[in-house]
C-alpha cells in the first residue's frame, strides 16, 4: 500500500507542505462481469441566480470462482434418499445462513425429510461440519466429505463444478474478494454568477496500473452578488476486501515469482473529501480517480483526489473568499498466509480547513494499494 499526501496552502503568508508515504502488502481486485457499462455526463453552466446540482454513484463488485462439489438425489430415487433428523435440519440450515457457496435442498418421502441436494465448497471438504451437534448423532465428528460419502452413490450422482462470485453479506470465502465504490457531490447557490464545467466518465471493465475505472473533473468559478453565497461538497469512498487466495494465475505476468503461494486476506477503506462552506468568490478546481476492477492480482486498488482554490481570474481583491475543508482518512488491515488474524494495521487522517482570504489552497491525495506498486 502506498500513500502520498501533498498539502499546498498560501494564506495571508503561509506556506504548507506535508507528504505522508507508506508500504504494506495491498490489494487483490476483483475482476469484471462479463457485461460491463460506460458511462459519460458532461455539465457546463452559466448562470447569475440559483444553481442546484448534484451527482451520486454507488457501485459494488464481487469476484470469486470457487470449485464446488455436490450430490443431487436421482430421479425416482426417493425411496434410497438419505433421511434427515430434526437436529440434522436446523444445523444445515445454520451452516447455510454462515457460509457463502454451501447450498442444499430437502424434499419429503413417507412423511419424513429427505436431503435432495447438498453442494459443499471443496475447500471446506476436510473441516468439521458441524461441531456444536448432539454428540449421539451420526453427522457428530464428521468432515464434509464423510457426510457426503454417507449418500448412496446408487441414489445421488456426484459432480464437480464452479461457482462464481455473487453480492452476499455473509463471510468472504477464499479466493473472494469485493470492492465497493461510492462517489457524491453537490453544489447549491442562492444566488451570484456560476461558471460551472464537469465531468464524469465512469467505465466498469478492467483497468491496468495507471487507469481508472471512475474519474471526475470539475471547474467552477463564483463571485456573490448582494450577499448571495456557494455550498458545495465532494465525497470519494473505496472499500476492497478479500480472503486469502492461491498466487496461481492471480498474476499476469509470467516472468513474476510470487515469495508465497497464497495471497493474504485484507480489508482496506480510504476516503476523500472536501467542502466548500459560505464561499463567496473564487475558483474551484477538483480532479478525482478511482480503480477498483483488474484482470490479475498485479494492479493494485487506487484512490486519486486533488482540489485547489485560487482568486476569480482578474479579481480586483486578489483573494477567493470562504470556507475550504479537506479530510482524507483510512483504515487498513493486512493478514499473513491463510491467517484471518490481522498481521498488520494502520488507521491515519489528514484534515485541513481554511477560512477568509484565500490566495492559493491545494491538496493533492494519491493512494494505491496492491502487491505490486
Amino acid at each position: 500500500m502506498e500513500v502520498i499526501l501533498k498539502t499546498k496552502l498560501l494564506m495571508t503568508g503561509l506556506l504548507l507542505c506535508v507528504i505522508l508515504s507508506g508500504i504494506v502488502v495491498g490489494d487483490r481486485l476483483p475482476t469484471q462481469v462479463p457485461e460491463n457499462q460506460k458511462i459519460s455526463i458532461s455539465t457546463i453552466i452559466d448562470v447569475v441566480g440559483f444553481v442546484s446540482d448534484s451527482s451520486y454513484m454507488s457501485w459494488t463488485i464481487d469476484s470469486s470462482e470457487t470449485p464446488v462439489t455436490t450430490a443431487q438425489l436421482s430421479s425416482g430415487s426417493a425411496a434410497d434418499a438419505y433421511p434427515l433428523n430434526t437436529n440434522q435440519v436446523q444445523a444445515l440450515a445454520a451452516a447455510k445462513s454462515s457460509t457463502s457457496g454451501l447450498t442444499y435442498s430437502t424434499g419429503t418421502y413417507d412423511n419424513s425429510v429427505i436431503l435432495s441436494s447438498l453442494t459443499v465448497p471443496d475447500y471446506m471438504l476436510d473441516d468439521l461440519a458441524f461441531p456444536d451437534i448432539a454428540a449421539d448423532d451420526p453427522w457428530w465428528g464428521k468432515t464434509w466429505q464423510s457426510i457426503m460419502n454417507l449418500l448412496d452413490s446408487s441414489s445421488y450422482s456426484k459432480t464437480q463444478d464452479t461457482e462464481y462470485g455473487s453480492i452476499h453479506n455473509s463471510r468472504l470465502i477464499p479466493g473472494e474478494s469485493i470492492a465497493i465504490v461510492t462517489f457524491s457531490d453537490s453544489i447549491r447557490t442562492n444566488g451570484g454568477h456560476l461558471m460551472l464545467n464537469k465531468q464524469l466518465d465512469f467505465d466498469s471493465q478492467n483497468k491496468g496500473q495507471g487507469l481508472n475505472n471512475l474519474e471526475v473533473e470539475k471547474v467552477l468559478t463564483y463571485e456573490s452578488i448582494d450577499g448571495s453565497f456557494l455550498v458545495g461538497s465532494e465525497e470519494w469512498s473505496l472499500d476492497v476486501a478479500g480472503n486469502y487466495a492461491e498466487t496461481d494465475d492471480s498474476i499476469r505476468c509470467v516472468f513474476a515469482s510470487a515469495q508465497d503461494s497464497v495471497i493474504p486476506a485484507f480489508c482496506n477503506v480510504v476516503k476523500a473529501k472536501s467542502e466548500l462552506i459560505n464561499f463567496n468568490s473564487g475558483q474551484v478546481s477538483t480532479k478525482g480517480g478511482i480503480r477498483a476492477v483488474a484482470a490479475s492480482s498485479d494492479v493494485p486498488a487506487g484512490l486519486f483526489y486533488q482540489i485547489a482554490v485560487t482568486p476569480v481570474p482578474g479579481s480586483d481583491s486578489g483573494f477567493a473568499d470562504g470556507t475550504v475543508k479537506t479530510q482524507f482518512a483510512g483504515s487498513i488491515m493486512e493478514a499473513r498466509g491463510t491467517s484471518d488474524s490481522s498481521s498488520a494495521t494502520n488507521q491515519w487522517s489528514d484534515k485541513t480547513s481554511v477560512s477568509g482570504g484565500i490566495k492559493n489552497f491545494q491538496k493533492t491525495f494519491g493512494y494505491e494499494s496492491g502487491l505490486k506498486i
